[in-house]
């Protein structure tokens, strides 16, 4: 255990020991997830490891309307990047795993309104995180934070978040040349069991670090949607809608001479949809079919021409569509210019053994090249078992498949919004996992 380790392990405990002695409440938490995975990629590679996520947390509250949180995070494989040598007696991890995953200040019903203020590093999860969301699903599930304000109105029939975060600091003139992400997400809940919401997202780029796919500098990236869900007897439904408009500066020109910039824009619509039917029965089987689409720009295949469309960015989602076409980009879950399909069954076997069986049909929404011979990217299915042993510790297990199709074959392009795959349609991809969580 490195000294920064022990450092941070004794602030806890005194912050603990001072806390119970002086504040109105504190509550220590945690959790601890291990996952085991296998993925055969066929053509491409074959790959298993075993991942961790170690959480620790400390919530105090100063008065019913002051607290502060801190959350510690470790997140890392198994033996990972060879510092372990056990063979030879070494031991070379090091001590700086451990990292500041949350920590804010919260003042809630600010003087005596149902405004509240977060403020600090923090999760933040809107909606069904179909854009923004905490990063937990799946494998590589290392979490995601943000350095944010959040200032929130809440009452019995709205609820209205404000949010400014730093996506990356460049220490210049203020905002000139950094990345911020801004948005104001209300929900209205005035009708039971409905929620009905509608944002803004803004993600403003001065270090090119959004544009660099796409060898620009600068960028401003607009996001507007609505989304309704809810119950209605034994339906339930989800609906979700997106347009996604903006520019980018600093793109050379697709002109052999290489003189001006090429015309780039965002300009992609997203729609993620789902309706279930659950049977009032022993098992309490539910049906439920699920449809995206993730415009996919106009990648202009004509060399003459500077116009140019991105496909729709899933920014900070959440919501993953495949085993591998999602983990597998190496993009938080970015997997965009795609139509899914999916159709699937759940159920609850007894009160504490669950499965699921789902299967979706991919496809891309526009070529990747002149020379794709198809959209179709393939078949998958999926077959999910979870088991809560008690209330605090759960053990999962899944199998996916996934059958390629031709559009796996060219190499996609960037402008897409699919990563290069270099898969072959005659492969078939397959992806196990056993784990276990338990949160305290």
């Amino acid at each position: 255990m490195s000294f920064r380790t022990l450092l941070i392990a004794a602030l806890i405990v005194s912050l603990g020991g001072v806390a119970f002695a002086e504040l109105q409440n504190v509550e220590i938490g945690g959790s601890i997830r291990i996952r085991g995975n296998y993925f055969n990629l066929d053509s491409i590679d074959r790959a298993s490891f075993i991942e961790q996520r170690t959480r620790l947390n400390v919530r105090a509250d100063f008065t019913q309307e002051v607290s502060a949180f801190i959350e510690l995070d470790s997140y890392d494989y198994w033996g990972e990047d060879f510092r372990s040598w056990y063979l030879c007696g070494n031991d070379f991890r090091g001590g700086c795993d451990v990292g500041l995953y949350q920590a804010y200040i919260e003042a809630r019903n600010l003087w005596g309104t149902p405004l509240s203020l977060r403020v600090g590093r923090q999760e933040i999860a809107l909606g069904n995180q179909f854009l923004v969301g905490v990063n937990d699903t799946s494998s590589f599930f290392s979490g995601l934070s943000f350095d944010a304000v959040r200032l929130t109105f809440a009452n019995e029939v709205v609820n209205i978040d404000a949010i400014a975060a730093k996506l990356a600091e460049n220490f210049g003139d203020f905002a000139e040349d950094d990345v911020d992400f801004y948005t104001v997400y209300g929900s209205y809940i005035g009708i039971e069991d409905i929620t009905l919401d509608a944002y803004w997202m803004y993600v403003r780029d001065r270090a090119g670090v959004i544009t660099r796919l796409a060898n620009g500098q600068e960028a401003d990236m607009h996001t507007v949607g609505l989304r309704g869900a809810g119950v209605i007897g034994g339906f339930d439904f989800e609906v979700e809608g997106a347009y996604q408009f903006g520019d980018l500066d600093g793109v050379p020109s697709a002109c052999p001479l290489g003189f001006g910039e090429a015309d780039v824009d965002f300009d992609a619509f997203a729609v993620n949809a789902e309706v279930g039917y659950t049977f009032d029965m022993s098992l309490q089987p539910r049906l439920f079919a699920r449809f995206a689409y993730l415009g996919g720009g106009k990648p202009d295949n004509n060399w003459w021409s500077n116009d140019r469309n991105l496909a729709f960015s899933r920014m900070f989602s959440n919501v993953q569509y495949s085993e591998f076409l999602d983990d597998w980009t190496f993009d938080n879950g970015a997997m965009s210019n795609a139509l899914v399909y999916t159709l699937g069954v759940q159920g609850q076997v007894t009160e504490s053994f669950g499965l699921k069986l789902i299967g979706s049909y991919l496809t891309a929404n526009e070529k990747q090249s002149r020379r794709a011979r198809s959209k179709s990217l393939g078949w998958e299915v999926g077959l999910y078992a979870d088991y809560n042993y008690s209330e605090d510790l759960v053990f999962r297990a899944g199998y996916a498949h996934l059958f390629g199709k031709k559009g796996l074959e060219p190499a996609t392009i960037r402008w897409s919004g699919l990563a290069p795959w270099q898969g072959d349609r005659k492969d078939d991809y397959d992806y196990a996992f056993i784990e276990t969580e338990i949160c305290f």
